[in-house]
């Protein structure tokens, strides 16, 4: 199964946070060949942005912080390109009043026919408008 999953679920493969035992799940399935993931490649900039805010109000180290960008860089989803998702983007965040850049994992869902899986409830609230096979996770 095709899923993809934005920086809200990724991160929470290496955070005790809210939602972490299904984002891990999800990996999981991945890892035994269960669900394919992808993202947009913009997650790489979400990701690591979410890291440094991390280390900026002192919930990890940088020493951690760059291991955790390692185990990333093996377990992260399949990059998308974003360019040719940009068009779909712009339109759903016309339609739906939503950042372009949150758009476009719903883009990518659209386009790669795959669910989407989000710890975002904004998002999650406006994509279901477009999108049937959309989970939030928290």
């Amino acid at each position: 199964m095709r899923t993809v999953v934005d920086a809200s679920v990724s991160v929470k493969w290496y955070f005790p946070e809210p939602g972490h035992l299904a984002a891990d799940a999800l990996l999981a399935e991945a890892i035994d060949g269960q669900r394919e993931l992808l993202a947009p490649d913009l997650i790489v900039a979400e990701f690591t942005n979410t890291l440094w805010k991390k280390i900026r109000r002192e919930e990890c180290s940088d020493d951690d912080a760059e291991q955790i960008l390692d185990l990333w860089e093996v377990d992260r989803p399949r990059l998308v390109e974003t360019a040719p998702l940009a068009r779909r983007a712009l339109e759903l965040a016309v339609r739906l009043g939503q950042p372009v850049h949150d758009c476009l994992y719903l883009a990518a869902a659209i386009d790669h026919e795959a669910a989407l899986v989000t710890a975002d409830v904004r998002l999650a609230r406006a994509g279901r408008a477009v999108l049937a096979d959309l989970l939030l996770i928290d």
